[in-house]
């Protein structure tokens, strides 16, 4: 007997849009996964060959943004905030962690599900390398940190 359902439809990934807080522009060619992981802590106690575990700290993978480099540089100006403020002693303004959000789309626009990073900045940006002899577009990435990652419905 045949079994009767809906089949489900799963999502590309072919479709998105990076909303930054403050940024008129932050549309990108690759984004990197979302993951997080919750460590696992072993103890064990006198008498039982059985190790407890419990629940332990959560991290947060980087997450790497590409795109090609235009004449845009809200990226690199948000990079150099936070390189400036770790040059003078670590004392920076709390301004230059943004929230973001990962929009996921279908071919339409309508979206799909919308992930909100809280707390971003970037650790690292790269201009891209440069070949005289290449056809190719100069792609610039951005690293970020963030604190915490959520599904917003």
């Amino acid at each position: 007997m045949p079994v009767v359902g809906t089949p489900r439809k799963f999502h590309h990934k072919y479709k998105f849009v990076v909303e930054v807080d403050g940024f008129a522009s932050s549309h990108f060619q690759k984004c990197s996964e979302l993951s997080s992981e919750v460590a696992v802590v072993e103890y064990s106690e006198g008498g039982t060959l059985i190790a407890n575990k419990s629940p332990g700290r959560i991290t947060f993978s980087e997450l790497t943004l590409e795109r090609g480099a235009t004449s845009d540089l809200d990226m690199f100006r948000w990079y150099k905030d936070v390189a400036n403020a770790a040059a003078n002693a670590g004392k920076a303004d709390p301004s230059f962690r943004k929230n973001l959000d990962i929009v996921q789309q279908e071919r339409d626009g309508t979206t799909l599900r919308r992930w909100r990073l809280t707390g971003a900045w970037p650790s690292k940006f790269v201009a891209g390398d440069w070949d005289n002899e290449a056809d190719e577009t100069v792609i610039e990435s951005i690293t970020l940190q963030y604190d915490y990652f959520d599904i917003v419905s």
